[in-house]
């Protein structure tokens, strides 16, 4: 059961991910995905939320090649 919330979760980070790499510019990518980690480590605020942390990873993730590595598995 849980198992299939975590890969809706990915699913949503795999989408986000491919729209940030399509249609933000690099240093773009790397200042959002960096404000979307400081916002999850906010997590325990209504608005923000610890799903931010993942999601920031992924968009940081295309300009920071070894976390892009960490990200494909290689």
């Amino acid at each position: 059961m849980k198992r299939r919330g975590w890969d809706a979760v990915w699913v949503r980070v795999r989408a986000v991910r491919m729209w940030a790499r399509r249609r933000l510019p690099p240093g773009v990518r790397l200042a959002v995905g960096l404000a979307l980690i400081v916002g999850g480590a906010f997590g325990f605020l209504p608005v923000l939320g610890f799903w931010m942390i993942p999601l920031g990873l992924a968009v940081a993730a295309a300009d920071v090649l070894p976390i892009w590595r960490w990200f494909r598995g290689r």
